[in-house]
């Protein structure tokens, strides 16, 4: 793993109770900086909590709903209140959606996963957005998938389409950035040993996959404020 100091960095990671937002979250943590968890599930957020503070780190926990666009707005102001900035925002949660062909998928489940995939990403970025430009150093990583399903993956309807238009959103915010100090990029993460892997391919053995925490070095790097990447789509193969 890449020795990267977050010593003082404020760090939000949303979909931070399992999989690769608990893996990245106790990363950073391990690195020094203060995370902040957002995930529906309180319990498993209090279990990544218990191990953050097993190595010496810091968390504050924030059980949320990310279909609750609305409230979503008020987060940024919370956040000033309690840190005064953000320098690390990490959009990592995520749904599958139903796998089929894309007449059979219903109209509320489309707008679920849009609504988590891509528009709580709006909306955490128009209001997170004053508090990373407060940063000296501010680093935004959105988490897509793989080139071929955001291509336009048959039977992978919602999620494929979530994932084309989040990376094409963080591609615009980008280049708005090109004269700040803020450094936006995308990674698709590849295959790795997750719940929602097991989902879309029940027929694979999940241990020939790496781990969530075998991946975390490419989160690290982009946080750090020597990362010069920007507007980039980074791919783990």
């Amino acid at each position: 793993m890449s020795k990267i100091d977050l010593t003082g960095k404020i760090a939000l990671i949303t979909g931070a109770s399992k999989g690769i937002g608990a893996s990245i979250a106790k990363a950073y943590a391990k690195a020094g900086a203060h995370v902040i968890l957002i995930a529906r599930n309180k319990s498993a957020l209090e279990k990544i909590d218990d191990e953050i503070r097993a190595i010496g780190g810091q968390a504050t926990l924030m059980p949320f709903d990310l279909m609750k666009l609305d409230d979503l707005e008020k987060l940024g102001q919370i956040l000033y209140q309690k840190f005064g900035k953000l320098d690390i925002f990490v959009g990592n949660a995520g749904l599958l959606g139903t796998l089929g062909p894309l007449p059979q998928i219903s109209t509320r489940e489309f707008q679920h996963v849009m609504d988590v995939n891509l528009n709580a990403n709006f909306r955490l970025i128009k209001t997170l957005d004053p508090l990373l430009q407060k940063s000296e150093a501010g680093r935004v990583i959105f988490v897509s998938t793989s080139k071929g399903v955001v291509k336009g993956r048959a039977y992978w309807g919602t999620y494929s389409i979530s994932k084309a238009a989040l990376e094409s959103m963080a591609r615009v915010y980008a280049a708005e950035n090109e004269q700040s100090n803020l450094r936006v990029n995308i990674i698709d993460p590849g295959a790795v040993r997750t719940d929602m892997r097991a989902s879309a391919m029940p027929g694979e053995d999940p241990m020939t996959l790496p781990a969530p925490e075998d991946i975390t070095a490419l989160f690290l790097d982009l946080a750090s404020s020597n990362c010069v990447q920007h507007g980039e789509i980074i791919r783990i193969e």
